[in-house]
């Protein structure tokens, strides 16, 4: 069964002066131990797809389903706590907590004992390549490459097996940015994780295993010819 769907999804933006239709009748499948890409121009509506397959919205038509299940059955804080994980192009650790802390957070959320969460995010710190690091530090203290190890740690931390990232290496130098990309894809190859990846890199999407192309908000029908 699909780790993650979009059904016949169609979103639309409303204001008190304009509507905009964001996406139109989308429908991808997504499944676990795969890695996918998901392109397109600037508002294509590759990014609202990503924010409805993470439960940041609610589809003005159709639905997301998570092994067969509605998210909106689910409930979206359920969805987001339990079934996925978002990676962010900036980043967006705590600033005033230390690595440490920021991987150990989602677990405490949950109420996982202390003790455990802090080895547990220890592991998970050694894991994406930081056992050497300070996990006293802040992230500032980091570099760019450094900072986006310690998000994707954070996001193993919730136990979530489908991943969604969003041009996570956007802010990074091309070195950097391979180190991240081959520790998204260990964990399809090595852990059956669903990674989904929003990207303007071609090289990135010539990696993955399927690749949905977005334009005027809509699949295209023949990606490769596309791209």
């Amino acid at each position: 069964m699909n780790a993650l769907t979009a059904n016949h999804v169609t979103y639309v933006y409303r204001s008190k002066y304009q509507k905009v239709q964001a996406l139109t009748d989308v429908s991808c499948d997504f499944e676990p131990g795969k890695f996918y890409a998901i392109v397109g121009h600037s508002g294509s509506g590759k990014t609202t797809l990503l924010s409805l397959l993470a439960g940041l919205g609610t589809p003005t038509e159709g639905e997301i389903l998570v092994d067969g299940k509605s998210v909106k059955e689910i409930g979206s804080e359920r969805h987001r706590w339990e079934n996925v994980s978002v990676i962010y192009q900036a980043f967006n650790l705590f600033p005033t907590l230390s690595i440490l802390e920021n991987v150990m957070y989602p677990m405490q959320i949950v109420k996982k004992p202390a003790k455990e969460a802090k080895a547990r995010a220890e592991e998970l710190l050694a894991g994406v390549g930081l056992e050497k690091v300070d996990y006293r530090k802040l992230p500032a203290m980091l570099s760019g490459g450094q900072q986006q190890r310690v998000a994707i740690a954070r996001a193993l931390a919730s136990d979530a097996k489908i991943i969604l990232a969003d041009e996570p290496t956007g802010n990074l130098d091309s070195e950097n940015g391979k180190i991240i990309l081959d520790l998204l894809k260990s964990l399809v190859k090595e852990k059956n994780y669903c990674v989904i990846v929003v990207t303007h890199d071609m090289g990135i999407a010539a990696q993955a295993d399927q690749v949905y192309c977005l334009m005027d908000g809509m699949v295209a029908e023949d990606s490769e010819e596309v791209l």
